[in-house]
């Protein structure tokens, strides 16, 4: 029906595609699956899903480069259920624009949480939702609806992932937000190298959009707890 979130499978094990798509209809969601990467992204494009359970391991290419076709112009939520349990191929994944990570094997119970959580997420970051709003603070301004963060009138170039931090600490401007939360809300896990690599992000942020003219920095971190953006929302 057309009131039921739609979601893609795109898995090329049938069991698996016959196991998850059952749990996810019983859950009220509408499937639809795909068995290959180009399979996938035809149907990304035909049937815009509102979200997308991607294996990595697909007959034709890999899962990464689903993501990275998929990036180029969709913003949909996509979850790896993947069989690949190495951290790098988790950290690789997610900084290319997936928004969550889970492992088989895999409980329904969880995948299910992850998808209410992906979904949920969307919701509020809806582009009808931004469209023509802008944040401002001295000389930075980010464009929500472009996706778009500039100096004055010079734009400044972040990886996906960092635009996604940049603009979650805008939205909650003035507000110190945890490392905890932060990561929540960007990749949607938590395990020991999360808060590493949410300062790695960090750093390249700060490095990129400089300090408020002035003294202050645009992002205060308070060590051990997390990060704020330093000013009053406009």
């Amino acid at each position: 029906m057309s009131n039921k979130y739609k979601i893609l499978l795109v898995e090329d094990e049938a069991n698996i595609r016959t196991l998850v798509s059952t749990m996810l209809e019983t859950a009220g969601y509408q499937s639809i699956q795909a068995g290959t990467c180009e399979q996938g992204i035809l149907m990304v494009t035909s049937h815009m899903p509102d979200l997308v359970i991607l294996d990595l391991g697909l007959p034709d290419r890999d899962g990464m480069d689903f993501i990275h076709a998929v990036r180029e112009n969709f913003l949909m939520p996509i979850i790896v259920l993947s069989a690949r349990t190495d951290e790098e191929d988790k950290v690789a994944a997610l900084d290319a624009g997936a928004n969550d990570y889970v492992t088989k094997p895999f409980g329904s119970a969880e995948l299910l949480a992850r998808v209410r959580s992906a979904l949920r997420s969307a919701r509020r970051g809806e582009p009808d939702q931004w469209r023509d709003q802008r944040f401002t603070l001295q000389d930075l301004t980010i464009d929500y609806a472009a996706r778009q963060v500039f100096l004055g009138d010079r734009e400044i170039r972040l990886t996906q992932t960092e635009y996604n931090i940049l603009a979650l600490l805008s939205e909650n401007c003035g507000k110190m937000m945890s490392y905890r939360t932060i990561i929540h809300a960007i990749w949607g896990y938590t395990d020991d190298g999360s808060v590493k690599k949410l300062q790695v992000n960090m750093a390249n942020i700060r490095k990129k959009i400089g300090a408020c003219p002035g003294e202050d920095n645009y992002i205060i971190n308070e060590i051990g707890v997390g990060y704020r953006m330093n000013g009053n929302k406009q």
